[in-house]
């Protein structure tokens, strides 16, 4: 993608099985914002819909051979039906082919969702976990 392309403007739906694969490739690459994909695994359904909200593009000056990421907002649905708030880097390759939402009206509701959402780490707080379990 040219640095000079604007912000993707589309809101991204995932199935967790990407949401896997998309948490792990970010491990792999050493991105900055990632959650542990153990923990993504073992929370979230695993027949979730799940939704990627892209914030900014991202870059590692100090890696010139990763490319630039898209860092999205990410809304996980968990196992027992919350939601929570992430941040996933993603890179354009890997965020371009994935399907987005198909109406107004779904991304609306997309982001009124995110906007109430709690964080992870406050969930796991709630929950009574301490946010070591990342």
């Amino acid at each position: 993608m040219d640095f000079e392309q604007p912000l993707p403007r589309e809101v991204k739906v995932i199935d967790s099985a990407s949401l896997f694969r998309l948490e792990e490739q970010a491990v792999d690459l050493r991105l900055s914002q990632r959650l542990d994909p153990a923990w993504v695994r073992a929370n979230a359904a695993p027949d979730g819909t799940h939704y990627l909200w892209p914030t900014l593009w991202h870059s590692l000056s100090h890696r010139p051979d990763v490319p630039r990421q898209v860092r999205c907002e990410l809304l996980i649905t968990l196992r027992a039906g919350d939601r929570v708030l992430s941040l996933l880097d993603v890179i354009p390759d890997d965020f371009t082919p994935l399907p987005r939402v198909t109406s107004r009206e779904e991304g609306m509701q997309v982001r009124r969702l995110l906007d109430q959402a709690p964080s992870v780490r406050e969930w796991l707080l709630r929950e009574g976990e301490g946010p070591d379990r990342l």
